[in-house]
């Protein structure tokens, strides 16, 4: 596992919010909308959406028009542990998994996939002062 939250303080560092929502009191809403506030370059990923707070939704990681530096997951973890897959397909290793989105499968897949991440943190806090 790398320190993921350094990239926060990177220039440049894009971010694909996998579940973005327009609803505000759901976290993928909160944590797209926090972030974009934050002056991060964000991209909501959500198959079920054309829009996110005004913003182009893509349906898959695949849809994307950059590979982000950071994937952050607010989604259940069956779906994480499904969009980890594709992660890896894509290359796209940097992966950020928020309070709920994880659980013993998806910390194993973390793990056996090679992937750098931070689990059970939220990048809301974490992004405090670094954006």
């Amino acid at each position: 596992m790398n320190d993921i939250a350094r990239l926060l303080e990177e220039p440049g560092t894009t971010i694909a919010v996998v579940g973005a929502t327009d609803d505000p009191d759901k976290f993928g809403g909160r944590i797209y909308r926090d972030l974009k506030a934050k002056g991060f370059r964000v991209f909501a990923v959500n198959p079920n959406r054309d829009t996110v707070d005004g913003d182009t939704a893509y349906p898959t990681l695949a849809d994307l028009p950059e590979a982000p530096t950071i994937v952050n997951f607010v989604v259940p973890p069956p779906r994480t542990l499904r969009i980890l897959e594709q992660c890896r397909e894509l290359g796209l290793m940097n992966v950020w998994v928020q309070p709920g989105a994880e659980s013993p499968e998806v910390l194993a897949a973390l793990e056996e996939g090679g992937f750098h991440y931070l689990a059970s943190s939220c990048i809301m806090v974490r992004s405090r002062v670094s954006a």
